[in-house]
């Protein structure tokens, strides 16, 4: 059940009627593994402990360095060198004592990975590689366990739902194959930090969506954010029979 002092701390999310009490207790249940501290597992990290869920995995092998400051909210100037994990423990502990902390400081291999995820009822992949990403969606997709996934670098967005629970959901792979020879990261292209929160905070909200269970979410469907125009365009994303990944008997 919430205690008195829950209700009061979510008292705006319970008032909504798409939440209300049962949405709450609904999210005081959930484990949630968060995949990347960085500019996109800041946002969803504050957001998902401001709202209460119950337990939060927080997996990140790099400690925190003066250029990440410019778009990693979770972390500050006295926080240089230490593991974010480390930073973000303290920066989610002080922001909601209410729920359970899980660190994960080392970078999780397919096996871990593997049980981790199968462990959790939802992942959030704000990690900012390729192999991550398919190693993460490959767990989820074994798992059966919904994916949100975000990137972003220069003034681009994107986001899409992965949810292997759906017979007709696409996967990660499904959408991307195996990727471009040629990836960017964030410290070879730049990118402007108020993109990774808008990103971020989108991903926290397609989170509680899913655990709460109201709204539509971005399941076969990809959103494109153009931040230099301000503009979103939605593209419809079909799961592929031959994905190697999700298709087939094991699909």
């Amino acid at each position: 059940m919430l205690s008195d002092d829950e209700l009061l701390r979510y008292s705006r999310q319970v008032l909504l009627p798409q939440i209300d009490v049962a949405g709450q207790l609904r999210l005081k249940q959930a484990r949630v593994l968060i995949v990347g501290l960085g500019g996109l597992g800041s946002p969803v990290a504050l957001y998902l402990a401001a709202a209460g869920i119950g337990q939060l995995h927080l997996a990140d092998f790099d400690s925190v360095d003066v250029t990440n400051l410019q778009r990693q909210v979770l972390h500050g100037n006295a926080d240089i060198g230490l593991p974010k994990v480390d930073s973000a423990l303290a920066r989610l502990k002080a922001l909601n004592p209410c729920i359970e902390l899980v660190p994960h400081r080392q970078a999780l291999s397919e096996a871990c990975l593997a049980e981790v995820i199968g462990g959790v009822d939802l992942v959030l992949d704000c990690s900012d590689n390729f192999a991550t990403r398919e190693a993460v969606n490959a767990a989820c997709v074994a798992a059966r366990v919904p994916l949100v996934s975000g990137a972003a670098i220069r003034l681009e967005g994107q986001l899409s739902v992965f949810d292997p629970r759906q017979a007709s959901s696409p996967c990660y792979h499904c959408l991307y194959g195996h990727g471009s020879e040629e990836e960017l990261t964030c410290s070879q292209a730049g990118v402007a930090g108020p993109l990774v929160g808008l990103v971020g905070s989108l991903q926290a909200l397609e989170a509680l969506k899913l655990l709460a269970g109201f709204g539509e979410p971005l399941v076969g469907r990809l959103l494109l954010i153009d931040a230099l125009g301000t503009r979103f365009r939605e593209l419809r994303v079909k799961r592929d029979p031959a994905c190697p990944v999700c298709g087939g008997p094991h699909g």
